[in-house]
């Protein structure tokens, strides 16, 4: 086992759960891993700032502060970076602040690290306790993002990254978008394993409908020339299916003696609407995936510096 672990935490207002985490570390990861923990708090530019925090647990806590506003996976990404740029690499953890990433899991990461070297180990949720609402969406979005995309996203935030992957990861574009999307997208290893999903210790969650659908595009537009591919073959398969139906309804009006209804036009109208519709649509993916291709990536481990406004050390 590494003699640290450092522990990523994007922030942003949340100090009071922050420090109820803190303080469930100290009581449920035993003390020979806890004393390998290194912690940084994204701070998301917060609107308030802590009053206390607790001291003594783990090797060191620091918090990253940021100059603006950047969101939940930007700042875990700038986290990452600012980890990668450091002389020394260490396996790095990725966790929320609100106590849903259960800190009791943390060892069972740390094994399964240890069983799949070099591999990311993400936190499969086995169990959740949210609303039946976010479930239902939750599942939607699941659904859509393999019919979109074709890979299969059974995980968050909650992971450890392999010191050897972590200047490799800090250097994928896609994860200033969506972390987990991005880690698919790296082509990098990884594995999962299950893990129950804990309960938020102070505060309310910030996700709603409206996060959920924006959290869910993020991560389809790191796959969007995948998401463009298959989109226009759903196009490809309306026009074959339009072609087919005209071709029935002039073969019935010319070759056989089957009286033919008024509305078949309308029908045949329709059809060929379908036809443009979709020719349109796949010119439009083309240039999407096209303008995707050329434009300059933003590369996290580069252009992390932008948005740091100082590191402070609490100990």
């Amino acid at each position: 086992m590494p003699d640290r672990i450092n522990v990523v935490i994007p922030l942003f207002n949340d100090w009071l759960a922050v420090g109820l985490l803190l303080e469930r570390i100290r009581s449920v990861v035993d003390t020979p891993l806890q004393n390998r923990l290194a912690f940084l708090i994204v701070d998301d530019c917060s609107a308030i700032n802590y009053d206390t925090l607790p001291s003594g647990i783990g090797k060191s806590l620091s918090i990253l502060r940021l100059f603006r506003n950047v969101g939940h996976q930007k700042a875990i990404a700038l986290g990452l970076a600012y980890l990668a740029d450091q002389t020394d690499q260490y396996p790095t953890i990725v966790m929320d602040s609100d106590g849903e990433d259960r800190p009791e899991d943390i060892v069972q990461l740390v094994q399964r690290s240890l069983e799949k070297p070099g591999h990311v180990v993400f936190a499969h949720r086995a169990k959740r306790h949210e609303s039946l609402a976010f479930r239902v969406f939750y599942t939607v979005y699941k659904s859509v993002f393999r019919l979109l995309t074709g890979k299969v996203i059974t995980f968050g935030n909650f992971s450890l990254i392999p010191a050897s992957q972590l200047r490799k990861l800090a250097h994928v574009s896609e994860i200033w978008n969506n972390y987990p999307g991005g880690v698919i997208r790296s082509r990098l290893p990884y594995t999962a394993v299950p893990l129950e999903r804990g309960r938020r210790l102070a505060g309310e969650s910030k996700m709603n409908f409206v996060s959920l659908v924006l959290h869910g595009l993020s991560a389809v537009s790191v796959l969007i020339d995948t998401t463009a591919v298959r989109l226009a073959l759903f196009c490809v398969m309306m026009v074959v299916a339009s072609i087919f139906g005209i071709s029935v309804l002039l073969y019935l009006k010319f070759f056989t003696n089957t009286s033919i209804p008024g509305w078949t036009s309308y029908l045949t109208f329709s059809f060929l609407i379908v036809i443009l519709q979709a020719f349109l649509i796949s010119l439009l993916l083309v240039f999407i995936v096209l303008s995707y291709r050329i434009q300059p990536q933003f590369i996290p481990a580069r252009q992390f510096n932008d948005f740091v406004e100082r590191v402070e050390r609490v100990y």
